[in-house]
């Protein structure tokens, strides 16, 4: 074979790579386009996209789990420790399960999001009844297809099952099934990305519109002629900072292409402040609660086993991303 051609020709997992750039890059390329939407108000329709992804592809997971496990004729994994069939060792099965609470714990911060869906709800009946509500329908279906994938994955897989439980399954029938349930993770992530972002677009464009009120380039925008759209006007604030932010969560998310791990890395350091620690001093302050009191005492013990979690929750997770980084 020619050098030339030896050259241009790549290993799988070369191949592998240069695929994953690619859906990277688009991904972001995607999330620059969407990150325009004004605020979180004009959200709703993504929002329920998002939402219906998330629960069809659950679906399918736990489906093809529950039929995986029926084709096995058995239970693989156990509550007693490492079976005979995985190369696991004990302490690489703790740094796992420290890493799953902290994918477990990115969950919990949606309490950062929680003040934006009050705030499009209307008056009638009171918000915080309808949250109360809403808080409580959602995270008990949520819950409830999470730990359907999470019981019936291990089951089918046992200690070997993969971060991506579709991905276990490898390339069986059916295979449109399978490929579908993809697609909607990547809907579910486009959409997920937007809701999670979009506080933090609006904080650091609320302090800049504070602090120079009357700069034309936060204030004003630009009017632009976008086809199938008609006219509409571009602020450049928005523009400029939305398109570095999205730049570099791209750049970083390329640099470090290792979904669960990072994920349980930002889950454990988000979820001990934004979870416990501010909601429980809010708490206290707005109740006066005296200190040394009982429900005072147990407030604070609540709290520092939190941290204890988020501590050895990161220990886990960054364990984790040194180890396939370095692999």
């Amino acid at each position: 074979m020619p050098p030339s051609m030896e050259s241009v020709l790549l290993t799988p997992s070369q191949l592998q790579s240069v695929s994953d750039l690619t859906y990277m890059i688009l991904f972001g390329v995607i999330q620059v386009i969407l990150c325009q939407i004004p605020n979180f108000h004009k959200l709703w329709g993504l929002s329920i996209i998002a939402a219906a992804m998330s629960f069809t592809y659950a679906t399918v997971g736990f489906g093809l789990g529950m039929a995986k496990v029926i084709e096995n004729g058995e239970i693989k994994g156990n509550l007693g420790g490492i079976s005979a069939s995985t190369s696991l060792t004990q302490a690489q099965k703790v740094w796992r399960m420290l890493q799953g609470l902290g994918d477990i714990a990115f969950a919990f911060p949606y309490t950062s999001i929680v003040l934006e869906i009050q705030d499009t709800l209307k008056s009638t009946p009171p918000e915080n009844i309808t949250m109360k509500k809403a808080n409580l329908l959602s995270v008990s279906i949520t819950t409830t297809f999470y730990m359907l994938c999470a019981f019936l994955g291990y089951a089918a897989f046992g200690e070997n099952a993969p971060g991506n439980l579709l991905t276990g399954f490898g390339f069986y029938e059916p295979y449109w099934l399978i490929d579908f349930a993809n697609a909607c993770i990547v809907v579910h992530l486009v959409g997920a990305y937007q809701v999670y972002c979009q506080p933090i677009f609006a904080c650091v464009e609320g302090w800049f519109s504070h602090t120079w009120p009357d700069n034309k380039f936060i204030k004003e925008g630009i009017p632009i002629r976008i086809p199938f759209c008609g006219r509409c006007r571009v602020n450049l604030l928005r523009l400029c900072w939305r398109t570095a932010f999205v730049v570099s969560t791209t750049g970083i998310a390329i640099i470090f292409p290792l979904f669960n791990d990072v994920l349980g890395i930002l889950g454990a350091l988000n979820f001990w402040p934004l979870v416990v620690y501010f909601p429980v001093e809010m708490y206290i302050a707005q109740n006066r609660v005296p200190r040394w009191t009982i429900k005072w005492s147990i407030f604070q013990i609540f709290s520092f086993i939190s941290l204890l979690i988020t501590v050895i929750t990161a220990a886990g997770s960054l364990e984790g991303l040194v180890k396939d980084k370095g692999t």
